[in-house]
C-alpha cells in the first residue's frame, strides 16, 4: 500500500503549505534514493500521490526504500548514460511513463587541486554530481515528451552558488548544474518540460557524516533531510523554471535572485548616416 505517512512530520520550512495535487499518480524517478535527501523525497512524492522509481547503486537501500512507499527499485549508476536510460525504461514499463525527476545523487570529491590531486577521485566527483545530472536529464527528456511535458529538479548546492576554498571540484560541478538549470529551464519551456535546482546547506546525510560535529562546534546548523526534500517536492509540483532554490537553517527556501550579474550584449547600433555624407 502506497502514499501513506510513514514517518513523524519535520516542521515545515514554508510559512503557507504548497499545492501538491499535480503530484497525484504521477511517476516520479529519484536518483540517490536509497538514504538522506532521495529517501526522504521519495517518501514525500508518495505521500503526495505519486508512484515512485527509487533508483540507487545500493539496491539493497534502494529496495527497502521501495518498500517502504510501495514503489519500486533498480539498480542505477548515474555517472554512466546507459544505466541512467534503464532506470528511465524500467519506469516506462513498470509505470507506464515518466513525469517528474529528482537528479539527487551526489558524492563529496574526495580531492583538491594540487599536490593531493587524485584522478579516481575527481573522475568519480565529476561521473556522480554533474555527468549524472547531464546523463539523467538526457534519459528522462524522451519521456516526458511522450507525456507532453513534465518537471525535473536537480540538486546542486549552496556550494553552486558561492565559492568554497576547501572543496573546489565539488563547488565547480555544483556550479556548474546551476548553470545547467538555469539554461535548460527557458531551454525546455517551449515542450512544457520545467527544469530547477535545488541548493541547500549541510544537511544531514551520509555526505557530512564524517565532518558533522566539526559542522557543529564551528556553529553551523544542519538541514533535516526532510525539509530539503520538502522544497524540492515543492519545486517539482511548482510552476518556475530555471530556478536555483537555496535551502538554508532559520530561511525560507526561495529562489536564488542572480541579482546585478552582466551577461552578453549586442552591440549598440551604428548610428545613421545622413544621406549624401559618407562617415569618417
Amino acid at each position: 500500500m502506497r502514499n501513506l505517512i510513514r514517518c513523524a512530520p519535520v516542521p515545515s520550512a514554508f510559512a503557507t503549505p504548497a499545492d501538491l495535487t499535480g503530484l497525484r499518480d504521477r511517476v516520479a524517478l529519484v536518483t540517490g534514493g536509497a538514504n538522506g535527501i532521495g529517501r526522504a523525497a521519495s517518501i514525500a512524492l508518495a505521500d503526495a500521490g505519486a508512484e515512485v522509481v527509487v533508483a540507487d547503486l545500493d539496491l539493497d537501500g534502494a529496495e527497502a526504500v521501495a518498500a517502504t512507499v510501495g514503489g519500486h527499485a533498480i539498480h542505477t549508476d548515474v555517472a554512466d548514460l546507459d544505466s541512467n536510460r534503464a532506470a528511465v525504461a524500467f519506469a516506462q514499463q513498470r509505470c507506464g511513463g515518466l513525469d517528474l525527476a529528482f537528479l539527487n545523487a551526489g558524492v563529496t570529491s574526495g580531492t583538491g587541486i594540487g599536490d593531493d590531486f587524485d584522478l579516481a577521485a575527481y573522475r568519480r566527483a565529476m561521473g556522480v554530481n554533474l555527468d549524472g545530472v547531464v546523463f539523467g536529464t538526457q534519459a528522462a527528456l524522451p519521456a516526458m515528451r511522450a507525456r507532453g511535458g513534465g518537471s525535473i529538479v536537480a540538486t546542486a548546492s549552496l556550494a553552486g552558488l558561492v565559492g568554497v576554498p576547501l572543496e573546489p571540484i565539488y563547488t565547480a560541478n555544483k556550479h556548474a548544474v546551476v548553470g545547467l538549470a538555469r539554461s535548460l529551464g527557458p531551454a525546455l519551456a517551449p515542450e512544457h518540460v520545467r527544469y530547477n535546482a535545488i541548493c541547500p546547506g549541510f544537511a544531514n546525510t551520509a555526505m557530512t557524516k564524517s565532518f558533522r560535529e566539526q559542522l557543529r562546534e564551528a556553529g553551523f546548523e544542519i538541514l533535516d533531510a526532510e525539509v530539503v526534500a520538502e522544497t524540492a517536492v515543492r519545486v517539482l509540483a511548482g510552476q518556475g523554471t530555471g530556478e536555483c532554490w537555496f535551502i538554508q537553517p532559520g530561511r525560507e527556501p526561495a529562489p536564488f535572485e542572480f541579482r546585478n550579474v552582466p551577461g552578453p550584449r549586442t552591440a549598440p547600433p551604428a548610428a545613421a548616416v545622413p544621406t549624401g555624407e559618407v562617415k569618417a
